[in-house]
């Protein structure tokens, strides 16, 4: 390790809770970025997709209350609830300020990681020095309904009539849950028409499951837990997700907001989230475009990932982002 470095893999109680976290950063003086992560951890996933963050900021990938490293039979499904999430966001955020002796810190959410993070990031704008909204929720009902009819084009174009009829036979409505045999396929689908994960990962066994299971960093029985947690927590939020609207329960933030979103983005929708930016209110905003990424820029393209963080959001800019 390099002097002043750090690199720790532990566990801290927050609201009565051991929960789990990586904490990474070549310079333990540099600012603090808690990363909030969507439907599972994804820290494995750094070990193949590198994202040179740590350059910049001491990272923090918390894995939050009921998955990955804090997946636990004590942890109640009543437990693992926005509001609760949202609170505990903070605890961890009190804990890292009180730990690095910094006022505030930076919040970065992923995917259903927004979805908490907007909240925390409204709820105590005073903790952070700026909200970034990687693959950020707005309304996802309406994103599945988007994401329901690109797939069953694009399949139709492909000829693969067997996805047709599965998409076909279960239709979106604005009623929630989503019909069982629409999930069955729907990650399946996204994944080999390139707007899951990544815009490259054709399949969730090589592309997530092998990588989760071959990351040294992680024992045998949390890697196991990191899919049980995907599970346990995804049963417990997915419909809370699908019945908010975002767009109207966040619509002001009392601290710079970016957005930095994939063009082949459908597992929360591009255009969506471009809406929702723009009728965002805040002091100071940025949105910025990836077009060679789907829901996971931060790992397809970390360059610009990297300049975006170093240039503008450490420095409280938008030299970068898209054209208004």
């Amino acid at each position: 390790m390099l002097p002043g470095s750090i690199s720790e893999k532990f566990h801290v109680n927050i609201d009565g809770v051991e929960q789990g976290m990586f904490i990474k950063g070549e310079d333990s003086s540099n600012p603090v970025l808690l990363y909030l992560h969507g439907g599972m951890p994804d820290y494995f996933l750094t070990q193949d997709y590198p994202t040179g963050l740590d350059e910049y900021f001491t990272v923090v990938w918390w894995e939050q209350r009921g998955s990955g490293l804090s997946y636990s039979s004590v942890v109640s499904p009543e437990s693992v609830n926005p509001e609760q999430l949202v609170a505990d966001t903070l605890s961890v955020t009190n804990y890292l300020r009180e730990r690095f002796g910094h006022q505030k810190i930076y919040l970065m959410g992923h995917s259903g990681g927004t979805f908490i993070g907007i909240q925390a990031a409204a709820q105590a704008p005073e903790l952070y020095h700026a909200y970034i909204g990687v693959a950020q929720m707005s309304d996802q009902l309406e994103s599945e309904k988007l994401a329901s009819a690109y797939m069953l084009q694009q399949l139709k174009d492909d000829g693969d009539a067997k996805m047709v009829r599965m998409l076909e036979e279960a239709p979106i409505s604005d009623s929630v849950p989503l019909p069982e045999s629409y999930l069955s396929v729907r990650d399946s689908a996204m994944h080999r028409l390139g707007i899951g994960t990544t815009h490259k990962m054709r399949s969730i066994v090589s592309g997530l499951l092998l990588p989760s299971f071959q990351n040294r960093e992680y024992t045998l029985g949390e890697k196991i837990n990191t899919w049980r947690g995907k599970i346990f927590s995804g049963d417990q939020l997915w419909n809370t997700l699908l019945s908010t609207d975002l767009t109207k329960k966040v619509t002001r933030l009392e601290i710079p907001v970016y957005f930095l979103h994939g063009v082949y983005d459908y597992t929360v929708s591009y255009p969506l989230a471009k809406s929702y930016f723009e009728q965002l209110d805040a002091p100071l905003k940025g949105f910025y475009t990836f077009t060679r990424s789907a829901h996971s820029p931060l790992f397809e393209e970390p360059r610009k990932m990297r300049e975006i963080m170093q240039s503008d959001i450490l420095t409280g800019s938008t030299g970068l982002a898209d054209p208004t």
